[in-house]
């Protein structure tokens, strides 16, 4: 069996660093990205973009050659090896910049966390295995298609699975879809664009505050009356928590737009918010009773 499945992990190899690379090198959200990431700390903020370019060049390149046939067994040691150092830079940036974004396959700014070196270690596993490959993988297509598109559909399946950056193209469609089945009020349609909406988030005084905060792109959203629920995952002293905004629905006012930020888990409302000072210092962020209303905007 391992004679048709080594073959093909060149090319989910060589994709996957093409599409990395696709971040860092045509992407217009690249400077911003590498800004987020750690590589800001390890080599200087100067530094930062022109060392992620240069990742990004290194991918293309290796992932190219791991696309053009024949195999060989040097192309998947260079995959093996790059998935250490990027092993390493994670192990860097869990440590030295927790709060860093991890850059890897999307701008999202999406924190080093365990799906991160899971994937990472995917990668590895897969350049392995197709050390032993003696024919290319356009020969395993034409003896083996079905077998072989099967296995390459797990395979991606899985790493994007592992992937947080690509969250909104599955996971967040999905807890979309349980929201408006589960909730009554989320089934009513939406007269207003939700890009409407989430200008108006970021132009009110609420967002400033609390922007920083954020760990997650939009998870959720459902309208409850005359407002718009919008749910993030958010950092809030150490811990994990969802960042649950409320903002007006049929109206424009942003100085209306408040907060919550919940513990889910326990349902527990770690700090309620409506109006923020003029400060714009985070730490004055603190718990405080919810009042039933602010409850009942953040459980729907």
């Amino acid at each position: 069996m391992l004679s048709w499945i080594a073959p093909l992990q060149p090319l989910l190899l060589g994709l996957v660093l093409l599409w990395s690379a696709r971040l860092k090198l045509l992407s217009r959200d690249a400077a911003a990205a590498a800004g987020r990431s750690a590589l800001a700390r390890l080599v200087g903020d100067t530094r930062a973009l022109p060392a992620f370019r240069l990742v990004g060049a290194v991918e293309a390149a290796l992932g190219l050659l791991l696309l053009a046939p024949p195999a060989l067994p040097a192309e998947a040691l260079a995959a093996a090896a790059l998935s250490v150092g990027f092993a390493g830079y994670l192990t860097y940036a869990r440590i030295a910049a927790p709060d860093s974004s991890c850059g890897c396959l999307s701008a999202t700014r999406t924190p080093v966390r365990w799906r991160s070196f899971a994937r990472t270690g995917g990668l590895l596993a897969t350049s392995l295995l197709a050390l032993p490959a003696t024919v290319g993988w356009t020969d395993v297509l034409a003896i083996r298609p079905l077998s072989a598109v099967a296995l390459l559909l797990g395979e991606a399946a899985v790493l994007v699975a592992l992937s947080p950056e690509l969250d909104r193209h599955w996971l967040e469609p999905l807890r979309q879809l349980k929201v408006r089945v589960t909730r009554p009020l989320a089934g009513g349609g939406f007269a207003v664009p939700l890009d409407s909406t989430v200008e108006q988030l970021h132009r009110s005084p609420v967002w400033r505050q609390t922007a920083a905060l954020l760990t997650s792109d939009l998870r959720e959203h459902w309208d409850d009356g005359e407002w718009r629920i919008l749910v993030f995952t958010a950092r809030h002293r150490g811990d994990e928590v969802s960042a649950v905004y409320a903002v007006p629905r049929l109206r424009y006012q942003p100085a209306a737009v408040r907060m919550v930020l919940l513990d889910e888990p326990t349902g527990q409302v770690v700090l309620t918010l409506h109006s923020p000072p003029d400060s714009p210092d985070p730490d004055w962020l603190h718990p405080s009773p919810a009042p039933a209303a602010a409850s009942a905007v953040a459980l729907g």
